[in-house]
């Protein structure tokens, strides 16, 4: 038996409008190119979600799909949010290109979506340099607000706290 629901069953009666009056939507971005020792091929799987395990302090996602901790497209986790009332972050991977040495993630909450792009490329004779971009993009007014300081927070020092964080556990 098919039965069909509408919008408003699937969604349930709505308040709330679903976009804030006079609201308009910001996107800021901001880019930051760290160099690694090491070739993309032992650098570039770091920056897999489980892989970041290893050199990000606390970073412990948790798998939602698939049933094993394997990276492609698709690939669905949830992280613990960060403050400003958002209890978690839901991230899915977007692109992902072994080949390229490129990973892209979408990263959603109810106030925003953020796109962090990841691009490894070989540096000198065994560095890689790898390019780290976020796109913040508010939902609401409160959403435009925290991208902004989180943008500021995350590049406080140009990412140069991952570049040493992943010297640090490559030299373990």
């Amino acid at each position: 038996m098919i039965t069909l629901f509408s919008a408003a069953t699937l969604l349930g009666s709505c308040d709330q409008p679903l976009r804030e009056p006079g609201f308009v939507s910001e996107q800021i971005t901001k880019n930051a190119t760290i160099i690694i020792d090491g070739q993309p091929d032992q650098i570039f799987p770091l920056f897999g979600a489980f892989e970041e395990k290893k050199w990000a302090e606390g970073w412990q996602p948790v798998l939602l799909y698939p049933d094993t901790e394997t990276i492609h497209e698709g690939t669905t986790f949830v992280t613990p949010g960060h403050g400003h009332g958002e209890k978690k972050f839901t991230w899915i991977v977007t692109r992902y290109d072994n080949q390229q040495y490129i990973i892209q993630y979408l990263v959603y909450t109810e106030n925003r979506h953020w796109i962090i792009t990841v691009t490894c490329s070989p540096h000198h004779e065994s560095q890689t340099a790898a390019s780290i971009t976020y796109a913040y993009i508010g939902h609401n007014a409160l959403g435009n607000e925290i991208n902004e300081a989180m943008l500021k927070k995350m590049y406080a020092h140009d990412l140069h706290d991952w570049e040493d964080a992943i010297h640090y556990y490559l030299a373990k």
